[in-house]
């Protein structure tokens, strides 16, 4: 009898066997019980206590009874038949009692199973539940919390050590990653939940508040091993960095230093690994028994099955391996199409995200315990916030029209092989196309030339290195494209700019060289560094492809948000004091959402393969344009991939060459002249050749006009097969400028106004300013204080942020500055006060000043030497930098190199305290 034809109750039987055989159990009858050469033994109908009947099975580990299990048949409704399993569980027969563990009198470990559905009570935890497992749990496993919890017989289990976790008052946190970190330990010590979600901007430190909770949960939490799941493979490493950076609170130790942490790897699993580090994607090829490579590798990395995934019992990896399953980037991995490896493990599923959606807050139960915005984290000062620069250039916004018979490169896809070809028809491509279809250098180096041009002068005013940017392509083709052009557009080598994607040589070595490198200040990428990946040095993100979906967009927009210290900021972009803000240099338009073949048959070369084949259909198509798609499709068959050829052939029935042999027929010679033989009589009594013709065409066409699917087929891949490369269109600039928002400088110009009025009397360089004292001088010390004070949170302002305020809103009074020093200070407040009626540069005044001062001299006969004006000039420099000069600064650098005060005397004579006297009442003004 097979199994199909076995009683309900006795296949899901047959069932419950094989998974208890799985997960390592003998499974016997009464008769053939043997406790001694197995751990966990599973008894077929047993006799409980009287009144208590006959339990399914009773589990033994280590020759005690610890549990039992209720069979029902498939489909039966498991929380309908826990009052049986309890009946059993609190039945046990006075021969078993001398050797059983109980909890209550109760035996501890509880089931009901049905074959296709298995649910499990622990005893042991605090509130006993019933939850769904995927399967029964090992012997080794049920041995494993018998023995922690007689170690522990107040917290047993995890679920009862999390209700009293200690305080992390101690512990170097943010803000928000402290009350991320105490929201998920409620979640997890009420126990209503069996999922958390917290969402955290991008750059606030997700991972090392995960990494945090790792730490208490395996230390105090009763924790056995963690899985933390990482959307690309690219970032385990940046994942295991932080576990190996965390030094924990206790002794000071490193986290790897106490527990081992481990990339899932080719040898699967270490057994040791108290936290196991993989993608999605790897822990499938795991579960299925495959091996997986220990380096990036995009045919897993990269794998999206077509539909949801289902997996079965993995001996490598039970169903109890994990306690907590910790999702990174979990809007994007874990439902749909991955959801079966992530519920396969009893476990508790922590998801991380900045930009949930729906469906994430679906998954986990609406239960989202922390949430830290974007705005917050800028508000914290935790993320940099950003400003928009646009880029238009007319082929971006209209496309271009390429004419029929111009020579113009073509390049595979796949290949990257180019050939040169004339054009049959014109190519007409909208912006749509750009990048993908065709690829126009004139419109990539316009963009890429504005860039250049503008940084100095209204991305990053006074910037003379190019701040480091990364550059979202279209895909691995474009990005190639990008790079190269850049280099030639900079005037730079190949350690300038880079593609880094998943194809590209040593991706991972690339990205730490843009992390750390002062020479590599452009990357190129596609989506390998768009999510997750952490270079604090980026100021640009650049836009060269469109996005759809604002998840992803504000993830992308994220790599540009991290605040980095100043120091270690300046060793890779030098000319730049600190990082304040990022830019989003947008080239497409993506921040203003609401959020041809020519062959010798081919004698048509204006019409396109879509409208050959919508001729086809309608069965208006000429002999003369039939000869042209059957030059187009004897083309593509000879670029088909042996996949695409049968798929085709699948579609139509037949090979796409026989198709095209058929269309070549009504320019065959020996055809023809049988269609002219066999043609019907005209009214003239003629053979009506043209008829015979025409009804030639419609049945080779046939084949394509009653096949609309191998139409559409076709032209999609006609489509994905070429890149036409446009070398001829000429573009041309639309419109480049960052996005003014003038009501956010009008708040500004209004708040520094009260600013000064409010602390007029507390902060004594805006008292002086009040003041208008002709003998007051400011000094650097105080210019430093007002600079502390302004920088300071909530207003976070600096120089540039009030002086660009004011230049928004009045720019004809406001000179442009290419770079402020803190002296700009004094031109503020003296501009604010209306003590000046325009806004100049400090530095401007002063050159001017000493310009005057000079001519004066001039006048009065005094000549200064060349040694002279070394130090007249850099005493101008320090009044630029400091406001101010005395002569105890001359024996600081840049003076000391020439004697300090000593040298200034014997170079400038009797009239050495004079001069600077002069020069220090003049040029401070």
């Amino acid at each position: 009898m097979t199994d199909n034809q076995l009683p309900a109750e006795a296949q899901a039987r047959a069932l419950i066997d094989a998974q208890l055989r799985r997960a390592g159990w003998h499974v016997c009858d009464r008769k053939d019980i043997d406790l001694v050469n197995h751990q966990g033994v599973a008894v077929r109908e047993v006799i409980m206590a009287a009144g208590h009947g006959r339990v399914d099975y009773l589990l033994f580990v280590d020759r005690r009874v610890v549990g039992v299990i209720e069979a029902k048949p498939i489909g039966t409704a498991l929380a309908g038949v826990q009052w049986q399993s309890a009946m059993y569980a609190v039945g046990l027969p006075d021969a078993f009692r001398p050797t059983a563990v109980l909890v209550g009198d109760r035996l501890p470990f509880v089931f009901e199973a049905s074959g296709t559905e298995t649910q499990y009570t622990n005893g042991y935890d605090p509130h006993p539940r019933a939850r769904k497992v995927f399967n029964f749990p090992k012997p080794a496993t049920l041995a494993r919390i018998l023995r922690e919890a007689a170690d522990d017989a107040a917290s047993p289990t995890w679920r009862a050590k999390v209700t009293s976790l200690p305080p992390y008052d101690n512990y170097d946190l943010r803000p928000a990653s402290r009350v991320a970190v105490g929201a998920v330990e409620r979640s997890l010590a009420t126990g209503q939940h069996s999922r958390s979600l917290v969402q955290m901007a991008t750059g606030a430190g997700k991972t090392r508040m995960a990494v945090t909770e790792c730490y208490r949960l395996i230390r105090y939490g009763g924790f056995n091993r963690i899985l933390f799941l990482v959307d690309r493979n690219n970032l385990g490493d940046q994942t295991l960095r932080e576990f190996r950076d965390f030094s924990t609170p206790d002794d000071g130790r490193k986290f790897t230093e106490l527990y081992p942490v481990d990339k899932l790897t080719g040898a699967g699993m270490v057994d040791s690994s108290k936290v196991v580090i993989s993608t999605i994607q790897r822990v499938f090829s795991v579960l299925r028994g495959q091996e997986v490579p220990d380096d990036d590798d995009p045919n897993i990395d990269d794998y999206t099955p077509d539909k949801p995934v289902t997996v079965d019992y993995a001996e490598a990896l039970p169903p109890e391996t994990f306690d907590l399953v910790i999702v990174d980037e979990c809007h994007r991995s874990i439902y749909g199409l991955w959801r079966g490896v992530i519920e396969y493990f009893d476990a508790h599923i922590l998801g991380l995200t900045a930009t949930p959606t729906k469906q994430t807050f679906g998954f986990f139960q609406q239960n989202l315990v922390s949430e830290y915005t974007y705005a917050q984290s800028v508000a914290d000062g935790v993320n940099v916030d950003f400003d928009v620069y646009r880029i238009k250039t007319e082929i971006t916004e209209k496309g271009s029209t390429i004419e029929a018979g111009t020579v113009v490169p073509i390049q595979d896809r796949r290949t990257r092989q180019q050939r040169l070809e004339e054009l049959g028809e014109d190519l007409e491509y909208k912006p749509s196309e750009l990048d993908r279809a065709v690829t126009s250098r004139a419109q990539i180096r316009l963009v890429l030339e504005t860039f250049r041009d503008r940084l100095p002068l209204e991305i990053f005013p006074g910037r003379n290195t190019v701040p480091k940017t990364l550059i979202f392509a279209k895909d691995d083709n474009h990005a190639e494209e990008i790079v190269t052009l850049a280099r030639e557009v900079f005037g730079k080598g190949n350690d300038f700019a880079a593609k880094i994607t998943y194809t590209a040589k040593d991706a991972k070595a690339l990205l730490q060289q843009f992390r750390n490198s002062p020479t590599l200040r452009i990357a190129v990428t596609v989506d390998m560094i768009a999510t997750g990946t952490d270079v604090k040095p980026i100021e640009c993100v650049f836009f060269m492809r469109d996005v759809r979906s604002r998840t992803y967009f504000e993830q992308m927009k994220g790599r540009g948000a991290r605040t980095i210290d100043d120091a270690t900021f300046r060793t890779v972009t030098p000319d730049a004091n600190n990082k304040r803000r990022f830019v989003i240099v947008d080239a497409v338009g993506v921040t203003e959402h609401p959020f041809v073949d020519a062959a010798p048959l081919d004698r048509n070369k204006g019409l396109s393969l879509k409208q050959l084949m919508e001729r086809a259909a309608n069965f208006t198509i000429t002999a003369e344009e039939v000869s042209t798609l059957a030059s187009r499709l004897a083309r593509l068959d000879r670029e088909l991939t042996p996949k695409e050829r049968i798929e085709v052939a699948t579609l139509a029935k037949a090979p796409l060459a026989e198709i095209t042999r058929g269309l070549l027929t009504v320019v065959d010679p020996d055809v023809l002249e049988g269609l002219a033989q066999g043609a019907p009589l005209g009214d003239d009594g003629q053979p009506n050749i043209t008829q015979a013709l025409a009804l030639h065409v419609q049945q080779v066409v046939t084949p394509l006009a009653g096949n609309p699917q191998l139409r559409q087929r076709l032209l999609e891949i006609r489509e994905s097969h070429d890149r036409v490369i446009d070398e001829v269109s000429v573009d041309a600039l639309t419109a480049a400028g960052g996005v003014v928002d003038k009501g956010k400088a009008l708040n500004v110009v209004t708040s520094w106004k009260q600013f000064l009025e409010d602390h007029q009397d507390e902060i004594i360089l805006i008292h002086l300013l009040y003041s208008q004292n002709q003998n007051a001088k400011v000094t650097f010390q105080q210019l430093r204080e007002l600079a502390d004070q302004i920088e300071r949170p909530p207003r976070s302002w600096t120089v540039d942020l009030i002086w660009n305020a004011y230049e928004t809103l009045d720019s004809e009074r406001v000179q442009k500055a290419n770079q402020h020093t803190a002296t700009d200070l004094i031109a503020l407040v003296r501009f604010t006060l209306n003590q000046q009626n325009e806004l100049v540069p400090y530095a401007t005044g002063v050159e001017e000043r000493y310009t005057n001062w000079l001519a004066q001299q001039a006048q009065e006969g005094v000549k200064f030497s060349d040694r002279q004006r070394w130090w007249l000039d850099r005493i101008k420099d320090t009044i630029i930098q400091s406001a101010n000069i005395t002569i105890d600064d001359l024996d600081a650098a840049p003076f000391t190199e020439r004697g300090g005060v000593d040298g200034f005397g014997r170079d400038l004579g009797p009239r050495a305290q004079t001069i600077i006297t002069s020069l220090s009442e003049t040029l401070a003004a």
